[in-house]
């Protein structure tokens, strides 16, 4: 009788324990999450610096259109009041022109809700004119009774019969008072070549007469309505320009945080694939 003997083989799997591969690839995962997190978080934090940078540098008092041609006529200024207050609204807008240089024959258009007080000044120096000598001229209008509420801005046009061609530029110091009492100084002007200063004036640059001078200045057109509407179609383009460069910045930052979020799926994604048993 033959005896048959079956030898059974045991097979074993060692398996990783757990300061293994497996928990490695974990780690990894985690420190890259956390660091596409604070990628991301920073980013955020970029697109909000960018979006307030912005905000604070359209948030000044400004003259429109930026810039006439010397000794140009008949022509329209517009002095855009933004107010950059949550709380309080503006109550009060206090224009000062030079007379040093000055402005002839300035009128006020008239504005809804806002009345124009209008402060005449005896010139140092007489101009003379073809129409004679001008012995004074406006120095300051201000305008009070309206209201600009938080976000919101107000423009006053103020038409001038003719500018200097002696200076190449001229500086409206402005006063912008809050209904809690607070009073903007802006005064500021920048020095040549320096950055622009915390309360910047604002500044109309005087060209020189040139190819371009019939497009600006106002003796062959002489309609002030016209210059007015010009005018407001340069401010309105101007502020279009910044607001689509804004939101094109903004869009761009949040494309990006959303690229970083979607690596930082995917990443998770390969290391958990890369851990499975096969």
């Amino acid at each position: 009788m033959s005896t048959h003997r079956t030898n059974t083989t045991t097979n074993t799997t060692t398996t990783t324990g757990s300061t293994g591969t497996g928990d490695d690839v974990t780690g990894v995962t985690f420190r890259s999450l956390r660091a596409l997190r604070r990628a991301a978080a920073v980013a955020v934090l970029a697109a909000a610096g960018v979006l307030a940078a912005a905000g604070a540098a359209s948030a000044h008092v400004t003259v429109h259109p930026e810039s006439y041609v010397k000794g140009a006529t008949d022509g329209v200024l517009s002095f855009r009041v933004p107010d950059e207050d949550d709380a309080a609204a503006t109550t009060k807008v206090q224009v000062f022109l030079p007379t040093d240089h000055p402005v002839l024959g300035v009128l006020v258009s008239p504005r809804d809700g806002w009345t124009a007080s209008v402060t005449n000044t005896r010139l140092k120096t007489p101009v003379k004119t073809d129409d004679g000598t001008i012995t004074d001229a406006v120095s300051e209008i201000t305008w009070t009774g309206g209201k600009i509420a938080a976000g919101q801005f107000e423009d006053f046009d103020v038409a001038f019969g003719q500018l200097p061609d002696d200076v190449d530029r001229l500086t409206f110091k402005t006063l912008q008072t809050y209904s809690d009492g607070r009073t903007v100084r802006w005064i500021e002007e920048a020095a040549a070549g320096a950055d622009e200063p915390e309360n910047p004036a604002p500044v109309l640059e005087l060209t020189a007469k040139g190819a371009n001078e019939a497009a600006q200045d106002g003796t062959e057109a002489t309609d002030p309505s016209a210059s007015a509407k010009s005018s407001a179609s340069s401010t309105a383009s101007a502020s279009g320009d910044d607001s689509t460069a804004r939101g094109l910045g903004a869009a761009g930052l949040v494309v990006g945080v959303l690229g970083l979020a979607a690596a930082a799926f995917a990443l998770v994604r390969g290391r958990s694939a890369g851990s499975r048993p096969e």
